[in-house]
């Protein structure tokens, strides 16, 4: 497809571009991303704590004095920490203030996680399965806002 030396236009020596080539390129990386695509991660996987094996019946378990939970009633959606009240899910300031609160007494204690140098900011939201999912949210802000990490959530009963 050369072009004669006349220099006109109208010679008929159309130039183009063979795209080929382009079409195999983009059929191998086709083949590529249908063969990776499969291998991403598309969900979270959840583990459920089992149920103590081989304790005595008479041994009492207390829990961690660190553990902070945030219960949501499902009745008046009344917010608690740990046991004390902290208002409704509609206004979680006095929530995320005393958080704020708990967190800087132990950043200042050096309170820090088992194993690691992290202060321990864990906090467990726990709320059954009625409270409508706008109203756990708002509670998850407001324990984010007050710089929780990880938050952790519990449902009442994982047997429904």
């Amino acid at each position: 497809m050369g072009m004669s030396g006349t220099g006109k236009a109208s010679d008929g020596a159309v130039p183009n571009i063979n795209v080929t080539p382009l079409i195999d390129v983009l059929l191998v990386l086709l083949i590529i991303f249908m063969i990776i695509s499969p291998m991403k991660p598309h969900q979270f996987e959840a583990k459920v704590p089992a149920e103590p094996d081989n304790l005595p019946e008479n041994v009492e378990i207390k829990p961690n004095p660190l553990t902070l939970v945030v219960s949501i009633n499902a009745g008046d959606l009344k917010v608690r920490l740990n046991n004390e009240e902290m208002g409704d899910t509609s206004d979680t300031k006095s929530l995320t203030d005393r958080l704020t609160q708990v967190f800087k007494e132990r950043t200042d204690g050096r309170v820090y996680r088992e194993g690691t140098n992290e202060v321990e900011k864990t906090v467990f939201i726990k709320a059954p399965k009625s409270v409508r999912y706008g109203d756990v949210v708002k509670v998850i802000d407001g324990v984010k806002q007050a710089g929780a990490q990880p938050v952790g959530l519990q449902i009442d009963d994982l047997s429904e």
